[in-house]
C-alpha cells in the first residue's frame, strides 16, 4: 500500500507570510485553519513533511537559530491540535546560487519522497505560488494551489492549466483530500 503523504510549501499555506519576508519569531503567525488541517490529515493517517524556500537565510534576513524557533512553534501548534509533522525541509538559497533545492526546481521534493519512499504520483503538494506548483509538475507530482498568502495573486495574474486544483485555504484542501479517501 503506498505511503499517504502530503507535502506543505510554509509561508502562506501554513502561516501568514509577507513580502518582506517572515523575520523573527514573533512575525511567524499560523493560520488557524491551516494548524487544525495539518492535525486532522495527521489523525487520518497522512505524513506530513514542509519544504520551504528560506532564501531570507541568504539575505542575511535571520539565521538558522530563528528558522529552527519558527519551525519548533510551527510543530508544537500542530501537536497542541494532536497532529505532527513528520518531515521540515529547507532552501536557504538565492536564486543566483542555482541549487537544486530552490523552487521551482523539485530536489526539496524529490528528497522527501526518496525519505519516505513515496512516489510522487501518490503524492500531494500544496503551495500559493506559481515556483510551487512548478517544482511538484517538474516531478509529474499533483499540485494544490490554495488562495492564502500569494495564492489569489497568482491565480489572478497566471493562465493555470485547466486540471489545476484550486483551494480557499489548507483546510479546504484537507477536507477534499479525507473526502475523497473516505
Amino acid at each position: 500500500m503506498p505511503i499517504k503523504l502530503v507535502i506543505l510549501d510554509r509561508d502562506g499555506v501554513i502561516n501568514l507570510d509577507s513580502d518582506n519576508y517572515i523575520r523573527t519569531l514573533q512575525q511567524w503567525i499560523a493560520i488557524p485553519s491551516s494548524i487544525q488541517a495539518i492535525a486532522e490529515l495527521s489523525r487520518s493517517g497522512y505524513s506530513i513533511a514542509v519544504a520551504t524556500n528560506q532564501s531570507g537565510i541568504g539575505r542575511g534576513y535571520y539565521d538558522l537559530a530563528t528558522l529552527e524557533a519558527m519551525h519548533q512553534k510551527m510543530i508544537a501548534l500542530v501537536e497542541a491540535e494532536g497532529g505532527k509533522i513528520d518531515k521540515i525541509v529547507f532552501c536557504p538559497h538565492l536564486d543566483e546560487d542555482h541549487c537544486h533545492c530552490r523552487k521551482p526546481k523539485p530536489g526539496m521534493l524529490q528528497q522527501i519522497l526518496n525519505e519516505f519512499g513515496a512516489q510522487p504520483s501518490n503524492t500531494y503538494f500544496v503551495g500559493d505560488s506559481l515556483r510551487d506548483l512548478q517544482a511538484a509538475w517538474a516531478i509529474n507530482m499533483p499540485a494544490a494551489l490554495v488562495k492564502t498568502g500569494k495564492g489569489q495573486r497568482t491565480l489572478d495574474k497566471t493562465a493555470l492549466p485547466e486540471s489545476t486544483l484550486v483551494f480557499e485555504d489548507l483546510a479546504d484542501f484537507s477536507r477534499h483530500l479525507l473526502a475523497a479517501n473516505c
